[in-house]
């Protein structure tokens, strides 16, 4: 490790931010930081509560503008209310739409076009409940406002934030990973603007890396070419995102022809995000409360065709016709999964066996049901537990998870999302593609995760089920 900036760092004074706030409101932040920052390790953030006062905010001074005193003739309490529901749907919206994820102090896109579109989605979808339900929360007029007005506020409260963040924690603390001549021009840049942050290590390989950015304390770490890159995956990369350490990878002339959708400048340079753990938590969490909402909503078909396989397999195969068998799920846990039994009870006698296409071990009778996957209805109980999601990667039994693990680098990538009744590798590819092949598919789903992908997925699954595609 070369700490070309190092030395010279740790001589002078940490870099001090400009005067934002006046003496007492830093006080204030200096007495109350600990708890804060114990509050902020379990998800809480300051832009929940200043949103929510910028857009109640937004909505009583466009009510002011509109109307003066003489207001439409509701109570005062009718309008606090009012306001108070349309502010913490707005927050809701916000937050499914990422815009409270902790971010890097250094290559953030900019707030407004981001804050502009999630108000649009939230002001749209008040505007059709008022369509369909006839009850109007506030005029259209006051809707439109809101969506210029509150995307000032919140863009505002989010300058704001970062302020208070700047000055609790200080700029960014840069690592830099490249060839010599590439670091060299990267640290000139941060030279330039003192204000990206602080260089304080370089280094030409990652061997050592995860020690280096725990001594300098390392808050960002930029890869510069992508064979660097190749020897920090699939790990260390995976324990630097643990430590809290924002990745960015520099993105070439030609690595622009791959259609890279997120791409950012820091110090003039394109870069894009590395995620060794793709989806942020507001993603998992809406991921979830969509399976459960389709679950309830389709559940007037499918629970009668859930009890008509349940008494055909019973004609079919007789006793213990609910086969269970342990699976690999989220983070490598095992947990127990249930499908309709479709081969003989002594299916398995000489031990687990990959299945085939035209596997002996079959019940005639129940060859359709495994054709069109029907035998994995039961595991929609596994959903609804939360130990599987409706699209995922499809989860293995643990000896043959084990050994993929062994022969396939980056395998055990899959388990980073909850495993699915279908997913992508379902879809495109064959029911005997090579597993290498299905990981591909796998990782593909969760770089580009999306309630559209998932809702593309389930639509191409019933396409699959229909026609019987193995």
């Amino acid at each position: 490790m070369r700490e070309r900036y190092h030395g010279r760092m740790s001589e002078r004074p940490r870099q001090q931010l400009p005067r934002a706030f006046p003496s007492f409101i830093e006080t204030a932040i200096h007495l109350f930081s600990r708890p804060l920052n114990a509050i902020w390790k379990h998800g809480f953030r300051f832009l929940f509560v200043f949103d929510f006062f910028a857009l109640f905010i937004s909505l009583v001074a466009i009510n002011l503008i509109r109307f003066g005193r003489h207001r439409p003739n509701y109570s005062l309490g009718h309008h606090l209310i009012g306001f108070s529901l349309v502010s913490i749907f707005l927050l809701l919206i916000n937050y499914f739409a990422g815009l409270y994820e902790r971010e890097s102090r250094i290559g953030n896109p900019s707030w407004f076009p981001r804050v502009s579109l999630a108000l649009a989605v939230g002001v749209t979808t008040i505007a059709v409940i008022t369509l369909f339900t006839d009850r109007y929360f506030m005029p259209r007029v006051n809707l439109v406002l809101l969506l210029l007005l509150g995307s000032l506020a919140l863009t505002s409260s989010r300058y704001l934030t970062r302020n208070l963040t700047l000055r609790r924690q200080g700029l960014a603390r840069v690592g830099i990973v490249g060839p010599q001549e590439a670091i060299r021009t990267t640290c000139s840049q941060f030279e330039s603007n003192e204000r990206l942050g602080e260089v304080v290590a370089t280094t030409l390989d990652t061997s050592n890396i995860i020690e280096i950015v725990s001594s300098h304390l390392i808050t960002d770490l930029l890869f510069l070419d992508i064979q660097t890159f190749d020897t920090a995956y699939p790990e260390p990369l995976g324990e630097l995102e643990e430590l809290g350490v924002v990745l960015h990878q520099r993105v070439s002339a030609q690595e622009t022809l791959l259609g890279l959708r997120s791409i950012h400048q820091i110090a003039g340079i394109p870069f894009t995000r590395l995620r060794s753990h793709n989806l942020a938590i507001h993603q998992r969490r809406l991921k979830r409360l969509f399976d459960l909402l389709l679950l309830l909503i389709v559940s007037p078909i499918v629970v009668p065709l859930i009890i008509f396989f349940f008494i055909y397999v019973r004609i079919a195969a007789g006793p213990s016709f609910i086969y269970r068998q342990q699976r690999v799920g989220e983070k490598g846990k095992t947990f127990t999964v249930f499908k309709f039994r479709t081969m003989r009870l002594d299916a398995e006698a000489d031990g687990p066996q990959t299945a085939t296409l035209t596997d002996p071990r079959i019940i005639p009778s129940m060859s359709w049901m495994r054709s069109m996957r029907a035998d994995e209805i039961p595991q929609l109980w596994n959903v609804i537990k939360g130990e599987m999601s409706l699209v995922g990667p499809r989860p293995e039994r643990p000896e043959m998870a084990k050994g993929f693990q062994a022969d396939i680098p980056g395998y055990e990538r899959r388990t980073e999302l909850p495993p699915g009744l279908t997913g992508l590798a379902q879809v495109h590819g064959r029911y005997d593609s090579a597993p290498e092949h299905k990981l591909g598919y796998d990782l593909q789903y969760l770089v580009n995760w999306s309630l559209i992908l998932d809702i593309q997925i389930l639509l191409r699954t019933v396409w699959v089920v229909l026609s019987r595609r193995v």
